[in-house]
């Protein structure tokens, strides 16, 4: 059985990282999320992929290449004109000989979750089997109604007393081939798109078996916002295997489950306190203070009495002396001067609202800092506050309090003006 893998999506909600980069490239303890969901089909046993792709596709088919270096044969079909889920999954037609499994490229999951929708499949024999599981705001998913293991009904985002009780679907599918013909007959969405959900609805009304089986919230995760990436974080370093690789100088100290790459280097006085990940190259202290949930990508300097706390730092990000880093996703080639600080509590102690495309969302978290896009410079004694979201390529001046989001190509002074770059 072959595994399709839709990755074709830019992931508007995860901007300003992904104005660079598609959403499943989005580095999660050191390797991209779309890594991250191979390595647990290649778990469960598949060795052929067929990925279906469009923004950005070459920083997808650069990394992955053929899929050797990874154990795994990828195919990549590309989606010209992004028009849908069942759009996209109905281009691996001709890639598919029988039933296949296919998935969301955005989640991360576990091998488990993957192996009861197979063993529920073979033993149901419908003609989609569909994951499902309870969370608590169903109403911002698509959830299913059930009689047992079948489905009779999806209701996409439905009233919060409809959805209340229900399990939502997960987003990973076991389709025979009669999927296809549905995805044929499925018209657009209110949103001018072919929704998958619609195509498996349509095998539903016309009497096909559609089953679902039930996973646990342990065991999937979708990666759709920026807060969602630092939760997705924790839970793969929360299963890290520890590993001492690179090189430690005298006076260091590792508590719990800390992965130190080839190359790097831990320098005197630094205190890591795990799950943290260090990546390849990377050079931090002396005297830093690593906290829990840290993840420092390839090549990144930390200098001297800096602290990070539960926060992504991405490849050859440079964090200066004297900065705090919390609760926060910095993206590539970053430099923060020294003494930056990106605070992550609102003085009201009331959770951190962020926006998401154009639109103030209440993220739930007490506690989050900021994100910052790729290519961005902050002079000393910057301060960013909780929820601030800073454009790939933008400058912060010296002495600034950031309290609200930069655009991209922006230079902002303490006067608090924004002005295009000549770039």
């Amino acid at each position: 059985m072959k595994a399709v893998v839709l990755a074709a999506g830019e992931g508007q909600r995860l901007r300003p990282l992904t104005f660079t980069r598609p959403k499943h490239m989005i580095q999660i303890a050191g390797k991209p999320l779309l890594e991250h969901l191979l390595a647990s089909l290649k778990d469960v046993g598949f060795k052929e992929i067929v990925m279906i792709v469009n923004y950005k596709a070459e920083k997808i088919k650069e990394y992955f290449r053929d899929g050797a270096k990874f154990g795994l044969k990828i195919e990549y079909v590309h989606q010209k004109k992004v028009k849908g889920t069942a759009h996209a999954f109905g281009m691996a037609e001709d890639k598919v000989n029988g039933d296949f499994l296919a998935v969301y490229g955005d989640l991360l999951i576990s091998p488990n979750a993957v192996e009861v929708a197979l063993k529920l499949h073979e033993t149901e024999k419908p003609v989609v089997t569909l994951t499902a599981l309870y969370v608590e705001k169903p109403e911002q998913y698509g959830v299913l109604i059930t009689d047992g293991v079948k489905v009779t009904e999806l209701v996409e985002k439905p009233s919060a007393k409809l959805a209340a009780g229900k399990p939502i679907n997960a987003g990973i599918y076991v389709f025979s081939k009669e999927i296809f013909e549905a995805i044929r007959q499925t018209k657009n969405s209110p949103r001018g798109e072919q929704e998958i959900t619609d195509s498996i609805q349509t095998l539903i009304k016309a009497g096909r078996k559609v089953v679902s089986a039930k996973i646990s919230s342990g065991e999937w995760r979708d990666v759709g916002t920026p807060w969602d990436l630092i939760e997705a974080n924790s839970c793969v370093l929360a299963k890290i295997k520890p590993a001492i690789l690179g090189e430690v100088e005298e006076n260091v100290y590792f508590k719990r489950s800390v992965f130190v790459a080839e190359g790097a280097r831990i320098r005197s006085g630094t205190y890591i306190e795990g799950p943290a990940y260090i990546g390849e190259g990377s050079d931090v202290g002396p005297n830093c203070y690593i906290r829990p949930y840290s993840s420092l990508g390839r090549n990144v300097r930390v200098g001297n009495a800096c602290e990070i706390k539960n926060s992504i730092i991405m490849d050859r990000t440079h964090v200066a002396h004297l900065s705090y880093v919390g609760d926060s996703v910095i993206g590539e080639d970053c430099n923060l001067g020294a003494g930056t600080i990106t605070a992550n509590l609102r003085l009201d102690c009331k959770p951190v609202k962020m926006m998401v495309k154009e639109k103030l969302v209440d993220t739930g978290r007490e506690k989050l800092g900021v994100i910052i896009g790729d290519n961005v410079k902050t002079g000393i004694g910057t301060l960013l506050m909780p929820g601030v979201k800073i454009g790939y390529n933008s400058w912060i001046g010296p002495n600034v309090v950031v309290s609200r989001d930069v655009p991209s190509d922006t230079l902002l002074l303490i006067e608090q003006k924004l002005s295009q770059k000549n770039l």
